[in-house]
This record gives structure tokens, C-alpha cells and sequence, in this order.
């Protein structure tokens, strides 16, 4: 049986996340928010931002609601403004004040981020894949394309808190 579209979608979708909960099992609030090499981006801000970046991109998707505010994540995380943001173009200050030290409830995030996703993802046909949905782009952006890149951006960034790990680790 061969898999569709659809499905290697949802299958990669999965991935970081199960990624971020094998790395997760070794974090303390210290390792979180401790930032290797003098980098603003702590592995808590690694994380956090993942979730945002799913989130964020998926509620433009669907035109419906972030996990964030409708699962009451904001309140959870306790960031003010500051959480609202996605993490792009940060300042240093702002990049360092995103300080968590529960690793469950980063993981709790970026899982309800994950599940949107794969809901979206299996809602799809093969032919809503090919939809142009951003024509300020050359070649147009398609919804599959988007897709890969919030997927792509999602493992890139569990990679790098992998790596941070590893160094506190050293």
C-alpha cells in the first residue's frame, strides 16, 4: 500500500516534536533558560518559538485560532506581550526575557501547535495542496509549500536545541 501526499505530510509533521519530547526528558529549568555560547536564544526560547511558529502560521491557514489564546497557553506561559510575539526580530533583552522552566509545558505547547497542524494536514485533499496561497512570491507559494517550510523551520529549530543541549552537556 502506497502512502499518499497527505499522509508522508502528517508523518513529517510529527517528527519534531517527537524530536523535542526525547529531548525534553533530560531539561531542568536551568539547562532550559541557559544560553551556550553566550547566544540570546535559550533552548526554552527554541522551543517556545517552535510552538509559535507552528501556531502562528497554522491559524493564518485555517483562518482560525491559536492554540496560544484558545487553549490559554498565554496565561500558562505568563509572558505578557512578550509571548504573544513569534520570536522574529527579537532583540537580544527580548530573546533573553522568554525564560520557562518547565519543559512539560513547552512540550504541552508545541504539541497542541503539532496536533493543529496534523488536523489541518489530514483536512487537506491532494488538490488543496497545490492551491496557491501567497502570490507575493516567484514562483507563488502553495499550500504544500507552506507547509514544508513550517515543518522544515520546526525541525531546524528543534535541531539547534538539540545541539545547545549538547554543548551543557559537554
Amino acid at each position: 500500500m502506497s502512502a499518499s501526499v497527505v499522509d508522508v505530510l502528517d508523518d513529517f509533521a510529527g517528527r519534531p516534536l517527537e524530536a523535542a519530547e526525547r529531548l525534553a526528558r533530560d531539561l531542568t529549568g536551568g539547562t532550559l533558560n541557559a544560553h551556550p555560547g553566550g547566544h540570546d536564544n535559550s533552548i526554552a526560547w527554541l522551543l517556545w518559538h517552535t510552538g509559535r511558529e507552528i501556531d502562528v502560521q497554522v491559524a493564518g491557514l485555517t483562518e482560525g485560532q491559536e492554540v496560544w489564546s484558545s487553549q490559554g497557553f498565554d496565561s500558562r506561559f505568563g509572558l505578557g506581550e512578550l509571548g504573544d510575539s513569534v520570536g522574529y526580530g527579537h532583540t537580544p533583552s527580548e530573546a533573553r526575557a522568554v525564560v520557562v522552566d518547565d519543559a512539560a509545558l513547552l512540550l504541552d505547547y508545541l504539541r497542541a501547535a503539532t496536533d493543529a497542524l496534523r488536523a489541518h494536514i489530514r483536512s487537506l485533499s491532494a488538490d488543496a495542496l497545490g492551491e496557491v496561497i501567497d502570490e507575493d512570491w516567484d514562483p507563488p507559494v502553495t499550500r504544500a509549500a507552506r507547509l514544508v517550510s513550517i515543518i522544515d523551520d520546526a525541525a531546524q529549530h528543534i535541531g539547534q536545541a538539540a545541539y545547545a543541549a549538547g554543548i551543557l552537556r559537554s
